[in-house]
């Protein structure tokens, strides 16, 4: 047919094979996460190909995170790390007023699970760290930055202690970004008035003994209505009049 755009094909480099396949033996498990790579020469000659071509194989799969050389000792695959699981902190930067009500919205969804988690698995451990941070946020009264620290390491607590790696990093990260976004609104308005600090100390009381009793429903709605209390008042303060 006339008239008719075909993509060009372009054949692929014997590199981006050789990447593909050791990609594919990582997925299926004959690779396992932490295991050694055969030498380049070992694998030149298992793929049938140049040492170039598995040098370049192996760049690009350094580039991908899946795997690390290890000076004097060779190449081995990366085993999963949560901690890894990033997002810059500089686009807070990029974040519009809008993008902040979503990652409000975030928050509340990973931070009432992650409670009731917490309820369920908390150890004697993790109960003394969250009553520490309480304690700490009645001490620092009146001064935003330690406040905030205090606030933020207390629901650091409630996470480590739901006994998941993976939310206490998403969570972390959602927090800071949250944080890093409003910066000196959020500190101003939640940690500078006697009112709010006497009600979030409250708010954050009323988890912790939920978490205490284990019970899970209400350590849900204990940071459901904390964490709406917040948001109402970050809105007032960090919303422009007409978007609220």
């Amino acid at each position: 047919m006339d008239g008719l755009e075909y993509k060009q094909i372009k054949p692929k480099k014997i590199y981006e094979e050789v990447t593909e396949a050791l990609q594919e033996m990582i997925r299926s498990g004959k690779l396992q996460p932490g295991s050694k790579l055969d030498s380049v020469q070992q694998l030149a000659e298992n793929f049938q190909v140049g040492r170039s071509a598995i040098r370049e194989a192996l760049s690009a799969l350094k580039a991908m995170g899946l795997v690390e050389m290890k000076q004097g000792e060779g190449t081995y695959i990366k085993e999963f790390n949560a901690n890894q699981m990033t997002f810059p902190l500089s686009s807070a930067i990029l974040m519009k007023k809008e993008d902040v009500r979503h990652l409000l919205e975030v928050r509340k969804i990973i931070e009432t699970g992650t409670a009731a988690l917490a309820a369920k698995n908390r150890s004697k451990d993790d109960l003394e760290k969250m009553e520490n941070a309480l304690k700490e946020m009645k001490r620092v009264k009146g001064d935003e930055e330690l406040g905030e620290k205090a606030d933020f390491q207390f629901h650091l607590t409630i996470s480590t202690a739901a006994g998941n790696p993976i939310l206490t990093t998403l969570l972390g990260q959602v927090s800071e970004l949250m944080i890093e976004t409003m910066k000196e609104t959020r500190r101003l308005c939640l940690y500078s008035k006697k009112t709010t600090i006497t009600n979030l100390v409250k708010e954050h009381a009323n988890i912790y003994e939920a978490i205490l009793e284990k019970d899970e429903e209400r350590a849900k709605q204990a940071m459901i209505h904390h964490l709406e209390n917040v948001e109402s008042i970050l809105t007032k303060y960090f919303f422009d009049a007409d978007e609220i």
